[in-house]
């Protein structure tokens, strides 16, 4: 089908024009939609949304592209592509209030805040963009220091399914702002968000890998360690798959992000702990500025990947016995434990549509399977996941790679998918926006009973 688009002042990709390639595709997936929008400010943005609502096309909105599902990209449809929409801007400086374009990516928010000796909680990449990893909650470095990305955020501009520009906040539409943070990309295309950032310029960041005797005790060590650590360490102790002739191994990421003042002194006393907990083989440790730790996220290798992930309130000895048997199954598996607590959990659980704040530590997995795998043989290999998921109050949804009606009641408690279902009806009635962990428009109420 030949679809005009003479009325898009947006930049307009087709199949078959140059570039369209890269454009259709997303950091996990390879799609072919009808049309690839860029557009650089808001009433492009709702001149792409008319385009598509006219012509029926089903909309994907890509900031970094990153999603495990290939959320950023379709078949058929229009992808509205934020790249041009990446300016990070210092609003207030007292204040340290700075706004970030929604098509930013993170290692460029670091880049630009550097110079101030600031910086925001969020990612552990590069090239991950800003609006799809703070929509989903944000997870990043100093979780335990400053919270999540959306505990930081203190407004954002918003392109509603009807065209309409909204300013959210605590005082301004602060429905849709609760649900903008930890509802994913359900609500409409987020132009920018206010970040309140955090006076950090350097932390001391690095890894120690050990080797893996007895994985059961090296993640019952490391979490007797994390549960009395200050919040200035944040942490990730990661399982490598099994390769056979490779002694197995595992890894402890760690970053310290000490308030200002601190002296490598005390940073030093509370990485130390973590380098006791078994037989180290290697350990790299430093200061460094902030935006050093961030790396470019490589290339997925020419495998079937399965992600899944859930958080955890007690990370106790039966969900490491059910990690260390998810990781000693045959399909090779990276299992990762990051720790939680400390600001992220003194947030109260309704205060966001991000809801676990009890959890003890997030628990994902990646599961490596041949690219011709079968869904039957993915099922089968994610039998051993089951027995670590049963044991989990949640999950994140930038990590999950799988979008079923269970996996958005794992996300969601029943009281807070009730509240975002009812936001969604407020602001997106036809559920336009519906390619991503999607939540459906909450029904009208019946007619009243007659008396």
């Amino acid at each position: 089908m030949s679809l005009s688009t003479t009325s898009l002042p947006a930049e307009v990709l087709r199949p078959g024009d140059d570039g369209y390639d890269a454009a259709a595709r997303s950091f996990f997936a390879k799609g072919e939609p009808a049309l690839v929008v860029r557009p650089r400010g808001p009433d492009e943005v709702a001149a792409a949304l008319a385009h598509a609502a006219r012509h029926a096309l089903a909309v994907s909105v890509r900031s970094g592209g990153h999603s495990p599902l290939g959320h950023g990209t379709n078949t058929g449809g229009m992808v509205i592509d934020l790249a041009h929409l990446n300016d990070v801007q210092v609003l207030d400086a007292e204040r340290r209030l700075v706004r970030v374009a929604g098509g930013a990516t993170w290692g460029r928010v670091a880049a630009a805040l550097d110079p101030h000796g600031w910086s925001l909680t969020a990612g552990d990449t590069n090239n991950v963009g800003v609006g799809g990893l703070t929509l989903g909650g944000g997870v990043g470095w100093m979780v335990r220091r400053h919270g999540l990305a959306i505990d930081n955020l203190v407004g954002a501009r918003v392109v509603t399914a009807d065209g309409r520009l909204l300013t959210t906040s605590q005082d301004e539409h602060p429905d849709l702002f609760w649900a903008l943070r930890g509802g994913g990309g359900n609500f409409g295309v987020v132009i920018d968000f206010d970040f309140l950032a955090q006076p950090v310029s350097t932390v001391h960041f690095g890894t120690v890998a050990y080797r893996l005797d007895d994985p059961a005790a090296l993640v019952t060590r490391w979490r007797d360690v994390m549960r009395v650590a200050p919040d200035e360490l944040s942490s990730t102790l990661a399982l490598t798959p099994r390769t056979s002739g490779v002694p197995p191994s595992a890894t402890v990421l760690l970053c310290h992000a000490g308030a200002p003042g601190c002296t490598v002194t005390e940073a030093d006393a509370a990485i130390e702990p973590l380098l006791e907990l078994g037989t180290v083989t290697a350990a790299t440790i430093s200061e460094r500025r902030y935006g050093e730790i961030l790396e470019d996220a490589a290339p997925p290798p020419q495998l079937r990947l399965v992600a899944r992930n859930t958080l955890v309130p007690n990370l106790d000895d039966a969900v490491i016995a059910a990690i260390t048997r998810l990781h000693a199954t045959s399909v090779p598996t990276a299992v990762a434990v990051r720790s939680l607590g400390g600001a992220f959990g003194r947030v109260p659980a309704d205060a966001t549509a991000f809801a676990h704040r009890d959890a003890e530590a997030m628990i994902v997995a990646l599961l490596m399977l041949d690219e011709t795998a079968t869904d039957r043989e993915i099922e089968r290999a994610l039998v051993p996941w089951r027995a670590v998921a049963a044991r989990g109050t949640g999950t994140y949804i930038n990590f999950q790679g799988s979008a079923t009606a269970a996996d958005l009641a794992a996300a969601y408690p029943p009281a807070t998918y009730a509240r975002l279902t009812a936001v969604k009806r407020a602001y997106d009635p036809g559920n336009r926006f519906a390619l991503n962990h999607n939540i459906e428009p909450a029904r009208p109420a019946g007619p009243k009973a007659a008396a």
